[in-house]
């Protein structure tokens, strides 16, 4: 089997290295153009091009447009990565019959109230990203190919800058920190949604009826408050020499950004843990294992 993988340096990119490697040749890209061969998003002609070439069986787009302030005021380029993009690799994954694997965001919904959100409630972005991711979506739906769309929430890994990383930094530069304590999702690692996708579509490719969109998320649930204080004080624990000594709760409306973030960010799980017979760890386990691996560099 042939896989291409686009984004290949990205948080889960460089994970579903790993986990797609046992299941066949994995050819993957980042947004340059390497051995004749592009991967960038915001290049339709070497995109189509490079799909045409090397006729997968599988593409796996790890790659997106993903600065969300920023995508405020860039919307046009947001708009062509995460959903023009997407239909162009939609269009090329069923002319070849292959799979189409993509990843969305819990930002298509509007965060209101307190229950989680399931597949078939209505998507209503509050920001340009969420606009363009599910167009993303809707675009892959529509085009008629085999796919597997998984949206998750609040991603981070040992490798390259989150949310977790940020607060060892502040805590071992600030006194005080103001943390954001209304809004509230599942921390989830690259390496679960990795293996979750590798193991997922195994599954897919023996029964194509599996074909779907699925939310992927870490058991569990918490703030972004919340998220800190574990963080600090799994460090602290740790022995971290860390000069924060308070971590303040903070309204979303106490610091304002370009893009208004969802306060509801969960996600519920019951259909891809039903569909495929998948545990979902909690939040927790895999970010004490990301510090612990952190905390040892």
């Amino acid at each position: 089997m042939k896989i291409l993988l686009l984004g290949k340096n990205g948080q889960v990119g460089w994970e579903l290295q790993r986990s797609l490697a046992p299941l066949g040749q994995v050819i993957a890209l980042d947004c340059g153009t390497a051995f004749g061969l592009c991967g960038d998003l915001a290049d339709p002609v070497g995109l189509r091009a490079t799909i045409r070439e090397v006729k997968p069986d599988v593409i796996v787009n790890a790659a997106a447009y993903t600065a969300v302030d920023r995508a405020e005021s860039e919307s046009e380029l947001a708009s062509k990565v995460n959903g023009l993009a997407c239909q162009l690799i939609a269009e090329e994954t069923a002319n070849l019959g292959a799979w189409l694997i993509h990843y969305s965001s819990d930002y298509v919904f509007d965060g209101r109230g307190s229950v989680p959100w399931s597949e078939s409630d209505a998507a209503s972005p509050l920001n340009h990203y969420g606009v363009s991711k599910l167009a993303g979506e809707q675009a892959i739906i529509a085009s008629g190919c085999k796919y597997l769309i998984y949206r998750t929430s609040w991603v981070y890994a040992a490798r390259g800058d989150n949310f977790a990383t940020n607060m060892l930094r502040l805590a071992r530069e600030r006194e005080v920190l103001n943390i954001i304590n209304d809004q509230v999702g599942a921390p989830t690692g690259a390496d679960l949604i990795a293996d979750i996708t590798a193991l997922s579509l195994q599954q897919a490719l023996k029964r194509p009826e599996l074909s779907g969109l699925y939310h992927l998320a870490a058991a569990g649930e918490v703030s972004w408050y919340g998220y800190a204080q574990y963080v600090i004080g799994f460090a602290q624990a740790c022995g971290e020499q860390l000069v924060v000594k308070t971590i303040n709760p903070i309204k979303t409306c106490d610091y304002p950004t370009p893009a208004r973030r969802p306060l509801n960010s969960r996600l519920n799980t019951h259909k891809l843990r039903d569909s495929f017979s998948l545990h979902l760890p909690d939040w927790q386990s895999g970010v004490s294992r990301m510090l612990a691996e952190v905390l040892d560099k």
